[in-house]
C-alpha cells in the first residue's frame, strides 16, 4: 500500500470531533457532523449552568442583596460561568477547523517521508481511538462529581454569608442555589475544562509518535525550522483555552479582593505562574522535535559548507587567478556571481535554523493572550502607564 492510499484511508485527526459528548450533542441537535450550531451549545450549557443559579438565588432572596456576596455581585460566577464557559464551548470549532488539516500538512510538506507512512498512519489511528474513548470520558465526569465539589468547597469558595452558603463554624452550610452549583455548574465547568486538558495530551502524544519517525526536515527552508514551525502557529489555536484559563483566575482574584479583604499584589505568583506554566505546557512539547532538528542544522552546514568551499575554490580559479585582468564589469551581473550570493544566502539560513519549531512571537502571543483577562485588574491598583512598564520589567 503506498502512501497515497494510506493517507486517503487515514480518519481526519481532529482534536475535538469525536467522544461521547460529542455523539450526544449529535443526538439532541446541538451540533452537527462538523460541530456547527455552535450557537445553540453557547447557549444551552451556559444556560443550564448559571440560570438555576439565578432563580434559586432570587427565590432565597440573595441575588442582589441579603447577604456579603449576593449572586449578582458574586464576578467570579459570572466570568466563569458566562464568559470563561462560552468561551471553552467556542474554542472547540476554532481548533477543530485550524487542527484538522495539521496532520496532512506533514505530508503534503513532503516532511513524513514514503517509508514512514505506515507509522504516520498508525498514529492517527492511534489518537483518534484516544479521542473517542469512552472509558476516558467516563473518568472525567467520575473525577469532577467525585472530587470537583470538595475541591471547590474547600480551596475555592470563599468562608463568608454568600449566595451559595452560610458558614457555620469550619464548615458552610448549602443554600439551594449553592447546592446547584456545587453538584451540576462547576462539575459542568471542570467537565468541559478537563476535556480540553485530555485534548492537549492526546495532541502532545500524536506529536511524540510523530517525533520520532524518520522526518524530511530541510536546513534551508525559510521559515528557520526546517519546514515544521507551523506546529508554533498552530498552536495559537488554544488561545481561546488559554484565555478562558486567565479570565477565570481573574474573576477569583476580582472575589477574594473585593469581599476576602485580599490584596491583587498578593496574587501576583500565581499570575505569573498561570502565565508561564500555559505557555510551557502548549509550546514545551513541541522540544520533542529538537534532535531531529538539531540534526538537520548540523547536517545541513556540513553539507553546505562543503559546497560553498567548491564553489568558492573554482569561483577564485576562474575570475582571480584564471582570468585576473579581466574588467570588473565582466564579473557582475553574470551568474557566477548570482549563484554565489544565491550559496551565500543558503548558508545563511542553515545558520539561522532554530532548535524548536517555534519563536519568541509565540512565546510573547500565547503569554499576552493569557495574560490579557487579567489587566483589568491591574488597571484598579496602577496606571496603564505604570502597569505596561511593571509587566516590561517582569517579561524583561
Amino acid at each position: 500500500m503506498n502512501d497515497q492510499t494510506l493517507l486517503q484511508e487515514a480518519p481526519d485527526f481532529s482534536l475535538v470531533l469525536g467522544g461521547p459528548l460529542f455523539q450526544l450533542f449529535r443526538r439532541t441537535h446541538l451540533s452537527g457532523d462538523e460541530l456547527e450550531l455552535l450557537h445553540r451549545r453557547i447557549i444551552v450549557i451556559p444556560m443550564i449552568a448559571w440560570l438555576p443559579l439565578l432563580i434559586l438565588s432570587s427565590l432565597g432572596g440573595h441575588a442582589l442583596g441579603g447577604v456579603t456576596l449576593p449572586f449578582l455581585h458574586d464576578i467570579e460566577t459570572q466570568v466563569r460561568f458566562m464568559i470563561a464557559l462560552p468561551v471553552l464551548i467556542a474554542a472547540e470549532r476554532i481548533v477543530h477547523l485550524r487542527f484538522r488539516p495539521a496532520a496532512r500538512s506533514f505530508v503534503n510538506r513532503g516532511i513524513v517521508v514514503a517509508d514512514e507512512m505506515p507509522k504516520f498512519h498508525a498514529a492517527i489511528v492511534s489518537e483518534t481511538r484516544w479521542r473517542n474513548s469512552i472509558p476516558l470520558e467516563l473518568g472525567l465526569l467520575v473525577f469532577v462529581w467525585g472530587v470537583g465539589p470538595w475541591l471547590w468547597r474547600n480551596q475555592i469558595a470563599l468562608g463568608t454569608s454568600s449566595w451559595y452558603a452560610t458558614p457555620e463554624g469550619s464548615r458552610l452550610h448549602l443554600t439551594a442555589a449553592g447546592s446547584w452549583n456545587e453538584f451540576v455548574s462547576i462539575p459542568i465547568f471542570q467537565f468541559m475544562l478537563l476535556r480540553w486538558y485530555l485534548r492537549l495530551l492526546i495532541w502532545f502524544r500524536f506529536l511524540w509518535q510523530v517525533s520520532r519517525l524518520s522526518l524530511h526536515l530541510v536546513a534551508t527552508h525559510p521559515d528557520r525550522a526546517g519546514g515544521i514551525a507551523f506546529l508554533g502557529s498552530i498552536s495559537y489555536a488554544f488561545g481561546p483555552v488559554l484565555w478562558a484559563q486567565g479570565a477565570t483566575l481573574a474573576g477569583l482574584i476580582a472575589s477574594r479582593v473585593l469581599y476576602g479583604g485580599e490584596s491583587f499584589v498578593s496574587f501576583r505568583m500565581e499570575v505569573i505562574g498561570l502565565i508561564s506554566f500555559w505557555v510551557l505546557f502548549i509550546l514545551g512539547p513541541l522540544m520533542m522535535f529538537t534532535p531531529q532538528l538539531t540534526r538537520a542544522k548540523r547536517k545541513g552546514m556540513a553539507d553546505y559548507g562543503q559546497l560553498a568551499s567548491r564553489y568558492v575554490v573554482g569561483f577564485e580559479r576562474k575570475w582571480l587567478l584564471g582570468n585576473a585582468s579581466s574588467s570588473p564589469d565582466n564579473l557582475l551581473g553574470t551568474d557566477d556571481i548570482q549563484s554565489l550570493a544565491d550559496l551565500g544566502n543558503s548558508y545563511a539560513i542553515a545558520g539561522e535554523m532554530r532548535a524548536v519549531p517555534f519563536g519568541l512571537k509565540d512565546i510573547i502571543r500565547l503569554a499576552a493572550t493569557t495574560a490579557t483577562p487579567l489587566v483589568p485588574l491591574g488597571l484598579t491598583m496602577f496606571s496603564l502607564e505604570e502597569l505596561v512598564l511593571r509587566l516590561l520589567k517582569l517579561v524583561l
